[in-house]
This record gives C-alpha cells, sequence and structure tokens, in this order.
C-alpha cells in the first residue's frame, strides 16, 4: 500500500468526522471516568465496518460532547457500551442471526499484542472441546498437538490423550472457561479412555502450569519421498509476523530440496496477519508478483474516500520481497491444503486468495468462515501506539475490513468447503507428520494418484464445541499490522 497517502487521508478523515459530530461551541469536556467509554464510541464511529447499520453510531447522533457523556454514562462498564455498540454480536444473537461474530474488547493491551504474535500464558496442551453426546452440556477435550519448550512438553501427555475434567470436575459448556482459562495457572487435567462412544476415566492425572510462552507456528517442515514426488509437508499454526523470517527461511529448506509437490497444514491456525498471509501466497507461488492477492472493503466512510483518492492503497499484492529481503519460493502451480473446523481467517484469505491464481485442493473439514478483519485500535488521538492514554490500558480489535480476493469473491461466511471432506476423528488422529495420518495420507494419496482416503477406525464422531485458539479470548483473527495512523513514525 502506498503507506504516506494512506496516513494522510486517514488522519483527515479522523479530523473531519470527529468535528462533524460535535458541536464546536460545545466546550464540555469528558469526565475521568467516561475516557474508555468515549474512546470506544469514536474508535467505532470512525472504523467499525458496520458503522451505518448502528444507530447509535450515526455522525450525528449527538450534537454536542454534553450529549455524548450522557449516553455514555449509561454505560459504566466500557465492555457493555462496546457490546451494545456492535451490529447484532454473537453474544447477544443466537448463530443464526449474529453478524459480528469476532469483534472483542480488552482491558489491557499489553495481554492482547503478545497473543497476536503468539504470546501466551500457556501450559503447552493445544486441544480441541467437543460434546460428549448429543444434547449433552458435557464436553470432552483431546490434545491437537502439544507446544515445544512448554510445560506440557516436560510431561507425560500427547497428542490424541482425552481429558474429561479439571481438577476432578467435570467440563461443561458453563464451567470450562473458568476452569481451563481462569485466572488459576496450575489445574490438573483429568484423562479418560475412549471406547466407541464412552468415556472412562482412566486414573491418569496430568499436573500442567502455565508460564508466559512464545510459540513458533512452525511445528512440522519436512520433505516425504514417495515415488517420483518430493512432497514438501509445512504445519503452520499462526499467522505471527515476527516469525515471518522463520517462515522464509522454512520455504527455502523446501526449495533447496527441489519438492515437486507442496502439502500446507491449516487445520489448527486460526489465522493472524494479512500481511503475513499475503507473504505465504508469494512463497507458495513466486509467479504472481505485483498481481491483486486480496482486497480490502472497509466501511462506506472510509471505502468512498479511498475510492475516490487512492484505489491502490486498499489492494494486497503478491510481492518477492519482504522489506529488501527476497522471498523463497517454491513456484508450485497446485497446492494441498488441510482444514479444520478450527482454520479461520487468515488461513481462509490464503486459500481464497491463490484460487483465482492456481488449483488449491482442500482436504478436511469445513473451515470456521471469516472473511472480515480487525485492527487494534488505542485510546490516543490518532488510535495508534503514540500518545496513549496513561490512565487505562483498554484497546478494541473491531472488525473494521472485508477481504476478497483477486475476481472479487469473498462470500464464505459458512465457511470453504473443502475438495474431499474428511473430518478428524478422536480416536484415531495419528502423528502429525507421519505419512499414515489420516489427513496427511489423503493428500499423498491424491498426488502420487492412488486416490484412496485413509479410512477411520470405527468410532464415534463427537460433535465440535470449540478448540483452545478460539476459546481462551485470541479468536479467530484476520487482521492489519497497525491502525494506519499508528504509522505516524514512518513518515
Amino acid at each position: 500500500m502506498k503507506t504516506k497517502l494512506k496516513i494522510v487521508i486517514l488522519l483527515f478523515l479522523a479530523f473531519f468526522t470527529f468535528q462533524s459530530c460535535h458541536d464546536n461551541d460545545d466546550v464540555s469536556t469528558v469526565p475521568d471516568n467516561l475516557e474508555v467509554q468515549n474512546f470506544i464510541w469514536n474508535g467505532l464511529n470512525l472504523y467499525y465496518l458496520w458503522q451505518a447499520d448502528v444507530p447509535n453510531l450515526a455522525d450525528d447522533r449527538f450534537a454536542t460532547q454534553t450529549q455524548m457523556n450522557d449516553f455514555l454514562s449509561g454505560y459504566p462498564v466500557p465492555e457493555n457500551l462496546f457490546e451494545s455498540l456492535l451490529n447484532k454480536p454473537e453474544s447477544l444473537y443466537p448463530a443464526s442471526e449474529a453478524v459480528d461474530r469476532f469483534s472483542w474488547i480488552v482491558d489491557d493491551y499489553l495481554v492482547l499484542e503478545g497473543q497476536l504474535q503468539g504470546s501466551t500464558n500457556n501450559n503447552g496442551v493445544e486441544f480441541g472441546l467437543s460434546y460428549k453426546a448429543s444434547g449433552s452440556s458435557e464436553i470432552i477435550g483431546w490434545v491437537r498437538y502439544i507446544i515445544p519448550n512448554s510445560d506440557a512438553a516436560t510431561k507425560d501427555i500427547h497428542r490424541g490423550d482425552v481429558f474429561y475434567g479439571v481438577n476432578g470436575t467435570q467440563l461443561t459448556i458453563s464451567n470450562y472457561q473458568a476452569l481451563l482459562f481462569g485466572s488459576n495457572n496450575d489445574y490438573t487435567l483429568n484423562l479418560a479412555d475412549i471406547n466407541g462412544g464412552a468415556f472412562t476415566s482412566n486414573g491418569k492425572n496430568i499436573a500442567l502450569t502455565k508460564t508466559a510462552l512464545d510459540e513458533n507456528p512452525i511445528l512440522v517442515n519436512t520433505v516425504i519421498n514417495s515415488g517420483s514426488h518430493k512432497i514438501g509437508y509445512l504445519m503452520y499454526n499462526g499467522f505471527y509476523s515476527n516469525y515471518d523470517t522463520q517462515l522464509n527461511d522454512a520455504f527455502g529448506t523446501l526449495k533447496s530440496q527441489g519438492i515437486t509437490d507442496l502439502v500446507l497444514d491449516l487445520r489448527y491456525n486460526g489465522g493472524g496477519s494479512i500481511q503475513t498471509a499475503t507473504r505465504l501466497a508469494s512463497m507458495i507461488t513466486g509467479a504472481f508478483t505485483g498481481q491483486v492477492f486480496a482486497k480490502e472493503q472497509w466501511n462506506s466512510k472510509i471505502e468512498s474516500y479511498f475510492e475516490a483518492n487512492d484505489p491502490e492503497s486498499l489492494k494486497n499484492y503478491f510481492t518477492d520481497k519482504m522489506g529488501t529481503i527476497p522471498i523463497n519460493s517454491v513456484n508450485m502451480t497446485k497446492i494441498y491444503i488441510l482444514t479444520s473446523r478450527g482454520t479461520a481467517s487468515a488461513s481462509e484469505l490464503v486459500i481464497n486468495g491463490l484460487k483465482p491464481y492456481i488449483t488449491v485442493v482442500q482436504i478436511g473439514d469445513v473451515t470456521v468462515g471469516k472473511n472480515v478483519g480487525s485492527v487494534t485500535l488505542y485510546d490516543s488521538p490518532t488510535f495508534g501506539k503514540d500518545n496513549r492514554n496513561p490512565n487505562h490500558r483498554y484497546a478494541m480489535q473491531p472488525l473494521v475490513l472485508k477481504i476478497v480476493n483477486g475476481v472479487g469473491f469473498g462470500d464464505y461466511q459458512s465457511g470453504l468447503v473443502p475438495t474431499f471432506q474428511q473430518p478428524e476423528y478422536i480416536n484415531t488422529l495419528g502423528v502429525l507428520g507421519d505419512t499414515t495420518e489420516p489427513l496427511l495420507s489423503t493428500a499423498i494419496a491424491k498426488i502420487t494418484g492412488t486416490g484412496k482416503i485413509a479410512k477411520p477406525i470405527p468410532g464415534k464422531e463427537f460433535d465440535y464445541f470449540k478448540d483452545s485458539k478460539s476459546a481462551n479470548g485470541i479468536q479467530n483473527q484476520m487482521y492489519l499490522e497497525k491502525a494506519p495512523e499508528g504509522l505516524l513514525k514512518a513518515l
């Protein structure tokens, strides 16, 4: 994007918006107890994707700051105001009616910043949650993978292990948040065996401790030789931009080994940086530098201004460099991508963005369906990091844009449907990166021409509930690296 021009445009737009919202003769100030609320309203009024659909965010909603203060005082809890200003949020509407499923607010932006780069308070167990039985409120967990260098990596717990309780208490849809994601850093998982559709405690208990943990999203990077095929297999679990150099190095390794095919495993990838997604797509292809990978669609105020003044700034292009560093591209014209019910956001962006250019074979389950992106807004004059209000650490992560691919398609709210649908079964997960692991085995079969889909061991498929990445507050994200105004230092 043309960053400098975009900054100037948005700064002008912000100034114009604020001036139009309040009478110039109104000299009322914002009381100390309404500073956070005032920040929430102003940020959403300017940036929120559905600003025009929320009457209380209308530009002419308040004639004076005094009127706004009167309105804001009705929401002493900032989180309640934020929720009330969203367009049919999932927390207040049934799934069939909800529009905004992914905007959220935090009271400590330091925690948020870490989460968006893969730094969390974590014991290292990444897991899925499923209903114990149809119609039941009880849930069970199953280990998807263990993060290296974590507390769990030193314990006797592994992919495929099943747990039913925490500290002896059965997990339910009403207590899982408190038990698994509460303030207590120490807890014990109670493990179970699964026989058909029944779970039986096996008496095994694993004590775990959460610590500050940085997750390298590149979990597996290897080459599988099968006949005349050299199949690159990359399991990538988060679009964390501070690992872009390692991602580029991983592709350099695959390129140096002369891979003929590529399997990209995004089944546990909930998303992340739009910039990183663009770079990953460029590493996969290498033939489309300068062509449109994705286009952003903002709310009507910002969209109309950009379209009139700098439409190119709304486009994200395939690239051959990360700054001054050349991108290692493996020049694929066909790619196999593994997905699950936890594949979201920037992962879906890569799939959708590649489809106009190369053949994408999707194997696994239907994805989440998040075709909208967010940005972190701070309480500062420009909503960026500079000159943040020192009186609090609130920040917002509202949805600010919808994203479409190079031919304008972006309507996949119900998820991207696999070419070959194959859900994971708890009782047959297999070892990640092993050629017998069911999803990878299917990809290899399709690549080599044997064509057979791996058959799961007979067992019950349990209804998916949530996973650890979407349930612990990180959400399924696709985000801009920074609010445009936050880049003033680059001018």
